[in-house]
């Protein structure tokens, strides 16, 4: 399950962009910027001499020297005067043991002080979250039904997405179904959520997407620990759903709906995306919709290059205590002052008719992705305005078992126009309890939205001039 979890990094665990949510890619290898590291994770700085400090001290220590030598990112709080201010915070709370204080004491005080700094892409997480994380990130294996829910009618109970190969989508769950029961009794989310933890096989009462006339039927499935690789799909529509409100017919023929739910998985992500762009061109789709809805972010070279199926070349410089470096994406290859640091396998270029679907929910490097679509005027951007952590990276410092992630580098278009917090749609359609209630019955609307789009979307040249 993924439903609204502690705030969490999502991004490739080398550099990151900042996310809500636990999803993840490119653990392994150098960084996805200008950065370069010989691990997945930069080591804190080594303690001064000193007499030997608590573990809560230790760990406190750690943050606030990363948060004075390695932060990049927009807040202009004193962070000198901040330390000062919470160390003694930490002080009151160490002051029954102050030399055996265990490091779980000092994260609340830890996550006060990032609250504080006023950088909502810089944030703790605990040893539980961590954890978490890093199975997400690299595609490995956690605990899951491998369903991700939305709340209707007080519970998350409304299916959004099913991850591939996991008990949900063998129990047969499919996107827009309710769930009613748990093992006879009325569905709470709690109760999931616990038999999730304990692995114990539950029998839920599900009222089919499209059929709310239908009988409700029953699946019957176990969490178990299972691949959290999320890669991107493609499906096929082509006309509004019924009951939208559109003024214009839909395209004639096929439109291909290509799916990203995240950034993340482990890698390979772009590969996928230019994969199916060629499947997508070969299948005759007379326009393209990219789902980025619910997308939390993940590795900006996953993200870059993904871009490059759309757009056929752009720059962005990213600014950092040490100086500024430009990065160039054009045809799956991405550029880093110069030298190359990655591409994609038989790259393409989808020049037909585009459009993009965002919610507030499409954070980080996903909000890269619509920001670079709309700037090079590529196709419309459709839906809520996103999450707002789209103009900085971070990057993920193990702090104990717990870990910090810092922004360390913020980002400004070569003209110096400064990348925006979040992307504003070129048509804004903000979700509403009514459009999740159509789901249930089988009608996306703002994927309606989308397809309508497609009539008047601007198409491309392989031969554009670039940037």
């Amino acid at each position: 399950m993924n439903v609204t979890p502690r705030r969490t990094p999502a991004s490739g665990l080398s550099v990151f962009l900042v996310a809500a949510s636990l999803l993840g890619s490119g653990l392994l290898g150098s960084g996805t910027l200008a950065q370069s590291v010989s691990s997945p994770f930069q080591a804190p700085l080594a303690p001064p001499s000193a007499a030997p400090a608590s573990p809560a001290q230790q760990a406190f220590d750690q943050v606030n020297r990363l948060l004075q030598g390695e932060y990049g990112g927009l807040s202009t709080v004193d962070r000198a005067a901040l330390a000062r201010e919470y160390q003694a915070r930490l002080d009151a709370v160490c002051a029954p043991a102050p030399t055996t204080c265990p490091e779980a004491r000092a994260y609340p005080v830890i996550e006060a002080e990032l609250t504080a700094l006023g950088d909502e892409h810089s944030f703790f997480q605990t040893p539980e979250d961590f954890a978490e994380f890093v199975a997400s990130a690299t595609g490995g294996n956690r605990r899951q039904f491998g369903v991700k829910l939305a709340p209707l009618d007080g519970q998350n109970r409304v299916v959004l997405e099913v991850v591939p190969q996991s008990a949900a989508e063998e129990a047969g769950l499919t996107r827009g179904d309710v769930l009613l029961t748990l093992d006879g009794q009325p569905y709470t989310y709690e109760a999931l959520r616990a038999a999730r933890l304990a692995g114990r096989a539950i029998t839920l009462g599900v009222q089919r997407a499209g059929q709310p006339a239908a009988p409700p039927l029953t699946v019957t499935l176990t969490s178990r620990d299972s691949s959290t690789r999320d890669l991107p799909r493609l499906s096929f529509t082509g006309a509004p759903a019924p009951g939208a409100a559109v003024a214009a017919p839909a395209p004639a023929g096929n439109v291909a709906v290509l799916r990203i739910p995240t950034f993340l998985s482990g890698g390979g992500i772009a590969q996928r995306v230019h994969e199916l762009v060629a499947e997508a061109r070969l299948r005759g789709a007379q326009g393209l919709i990219v789902d980025l809805r619910g997308n939390t972010g993940g590795s900006l070279a996953e993200c870059d290059s993904s871009v490059s199926a759309f757009v056929p070349s752009f720059t962005r410089v990213a600014r950092s205590a040490e100086g500024n470096s430009r990065t160039l994406v054009s045809r799956g290859s991405r550029l880093e002052d110069g030298r190359s640091v990655g591409s994609v396998r038989n790259p393409q270029l989808w020049t037909g008719p585009l459009a993009v679907l965002v919610d507030k929910g499409s954070a980080s490097c996903s909000e890269f992705f619509a920001y670079e679509v709309q700037y090079a005027r590529r196709g419309p951007v459709i839906g809520e305005s996103t999450a707002g952590v789209g103009n900085t990276a971070t990057r993920i410092f193990p702090v104990g078992d717990a870990a910090l992630q810092l922004t360390i580098l913020n980002y400004i278009k070569p003209d110096g126009q400064p990348y925006p917090e979040r992307v504003q749609p070129d048509q804004q359609r903000d979700q509403t309890e009514e459009d999740l209630r159509s789901l249930t019955r089988g009608q996306d609307t703002l994927l309606a939205l989308g397809v309508q789009a497609l009539v008047t979307a601007p198409t491309i040249t392989q031969d554009r001039a670039r940037p």
